[in-house]
């Protein structure tokens, strides 16, 4: 059984636009089905597309499962059948033995950046970069899902 164990922060703009970044990857991703209790999502990331099926967040943690797809097949997925989409731009830094995976969004989310570190275990303990703020892991409308229905343009 596949299980995301995974925290949500948002970023320190000053900070993170002081430090030294490698090169981003550019993300496609389009949600097919966006229900409370599960999501089906597909994604290109450079050129390879990817399907993933989430469930409801207890926690940190939910139900995951990720399967390469081709990248037509994705192109096609997303073209005929998302209900909602996004880009953003990922950045994947390694601070102190674990991978953060950093999103600049574009579009109607153009402005807001989020850190993402997925972990072991619930409790796994785990150094904060100083480019790392507020964690809003409980917060759904950081949800990348709930971000292609309610844009980060859009708050108030």
């Amino acid at each position: 059984m596949g299980k995301e164990i995974e925290r949500k922060f948002l970023i320190n703009a000053s900070a993170w636009l002081a430090i030294q970044k490698p090169v981003g990857k550019l993300l496609r991703q389009g949600y097919i089905l966006t229900d409370p209790n599960k999501t089906i999502r597909v994604r290109i990331a450079d050129h390879t597309g990817w399907l993933t099926i989430k469930g409801i967040s207890v926690g940190a943690s939910r139900l995951e499962y990720e399967y390469e797809i081709p990248l037509a097949e994705a192109k096609e997925l997303l073209d005929n059948f998302s209900e909602a989409e996004l880009e953003k731009i990922r950045y994947e830094i390694t601070y102190k033995g674990k991978l953060w995976e950093i999103d600049v969004f574009a579009g109607d989310n153009n402005g807001l950046v989020v850190a993402e570190i997925e972990l072991l275990s619930e409790d796994e303990q785990f150094e904060i970069p100083e480019w790392v703020a507020e964690e809003v892991t409980h917060d759904k409308k950081y949800y990348n899902s709930n971000l292609t229905k309610h844009p980060f343009k859009d708050w108030a």
